[in-house]
């Protein structure tokens, strides 16, 4: 098996049309080498495309930013080893240069990224930083760029309530029935009711980890994450084996806002990590959505600042067909108004509402009477008790006029 030298030396063509292997494998070494988020790094590589950019990294030519980003791991390779990995685990690396990459999504960021200074001095800190990954390891057995089309992110506390469990699984169920797919980060809490909600509709569903894919974290949550992989995806930017150090969630975040076209912040303290993912979804031009919560409860603090700020313009929700009337199709995802029970009430006119109001409730009185208390003319009582008899408002009494006693059924 050739070494990666020999693979950038000579990539060779491309197998059936496809992406050449030193391309995937060159992305495959770009994903271990420096951690994703560096505006630098990103732009390097964009600029000199990956086979050019291994080059550099490995010969040294490449900027003191970038050579510093990547430190010791520029003599390092298991670029070969993580594609052997992910096989092994029933993953594959997608690249921009594949067909399944999800450009329309991903390519908010790379406009985010565009607008960012040249100065590093001046640039987003790596954790926060709007920029497009150099590639994705994918498991699973459906098409990243298909998910991706009609995607909606729910996110929230990992120590959420049952009221928040509840919320999140029925949005994840709702939208699943929909054909949409619900990303999310694969957490306990929010993350989880979201996941299990779009399986138990046989929707589609992505986890976003920040580990490697054939790292199942939280542990506990091992089985959910396999049952996504068998239907849906698991995705990261790290390679197989990569460990979920705490720095790597932040990054993630940005993954989990792009890759959808709005994100559902269902619970969030104050200070959250589901509020930090609504800002970056705002700063992409992704459309924000908040579920609110009891006012007393510590876990929707996050949420109501969300609707209380305007620079976020975020739209609240309560069920998926709020969420779609949000991100969906115009003129074909548009949330029905809330059903009211209809009452007899409905369309009467002003006269015939207080002729109404004037009828007692135990003896019958005459027309005149109920004129008097109405403040309208007799004619006109007359006029509008027949109506009112016909929608079972009142009844005759022999004596006089009185409101219809309702009659319970035996």
């Amino acid at each position: 098996m050739s070494t990666l030298d020999e693979d950038l030396a000579d990539p060779g063509p491309a197998i059936d049309g496809g992406v050449p292997p030193a391309v995937r494998r060159a992305r495959a070494w770009l994903s271990r080498a420096a951690e994703p988020g560096s505006v630098g790094f990103w732009r390097f590589v964009d600029r000199e495309g990956p086979l050019e950019a291994v080059r550099r990294i490995r010969s040294g030519r490449a900027p003191a930013p970038v050579l510093g980003l990547v430190g010791a791991r520029a003599e390092q390779d298991q670029s070969l080893a993580d594609l052997r990995s992910a096989e092994r685990c029933g993953a594959r690396l997608v690249v921009p240069e594949d067909d399944e990459w999800p450009a329309f999504p991903l390519h908010s960021l790379t406009l985010a990224t565009a607008a960012e200074p040249d100065d590093p001095r001046s640039q987003s800190p790596r954790t926060v930083a709007p920029v497009p990954p150099v590639a994705l390891w994918v498991r699973g057995p459906r098409r990243l760029d298909e998910l991706a089309d009609r995607a909606v992110a729910v996110v929230g506390a990992r120590a959420c309530t049952a009221y928040g469990e509840h919320v999140a699984g029925e949005l994840g169920h709702q939208l699943g029935e929909r054909g949409w797919t619900v990303v999310s980060g694969g957490a306990f809490g929010i993350d989880a009711a979201a996941h299990r909600g779009a399986l138990a509709a046989g929707g589609p569903t992505i986890a976003v980890l920040a580990c490697g894919v054939d790292r199942p974290y939280p542990a506990g949550n091992g089985a959910l994450l396999n049952r996504i992989a068998d239907s849906g995806l698991v995705v990261s930017e790290w390679p197989p084996g990569a460990a979920p150090h705490q720095h790597r969630f932040l990054v993630r975040n940005r993954l989990i806002a792009a890759l959808t076209r709005g994100t559902v912040v269902v619970e969030a303290a104050a200070r959250s990590g589901a509020a930090a993912t609504a800002h970056r979804a705002r700063k992409l031009g992704k459309q924000v959505m908040v579920v609110p919560g009891p006012v007393t409860s510590a876990m929707s603090v996050g949420c109501h600042e969300l609707l209380r700020d305007r620079e976020a313009e975020a739209v609240l929700v309560a069920s998926a067909a709020h969420v779609l009337d949000a991100v969906g199709s115009f003129g074909h995802d548009l949330a029905q108004p809330a059903e009211r029970a209809a009452d007899p009430r409905d369309g009467l006119s002003d006269v015939a509402r207080r002729v109404l109001d004037a009828c007692p409730v135990r003896i019958g009185v005459p027309p005149e009477r109920l004129a008097s208390v109405a403040g309208v003319d007799a004619v006109d009582v007359l006029r509008v008790l027949p109506g009112l008899e016909l929608a079972d408002l009142v009844e005759w009494t022999g004596t006089g006029w009185r409101l219809r006693r309702v009659r319970s059924a035996r």
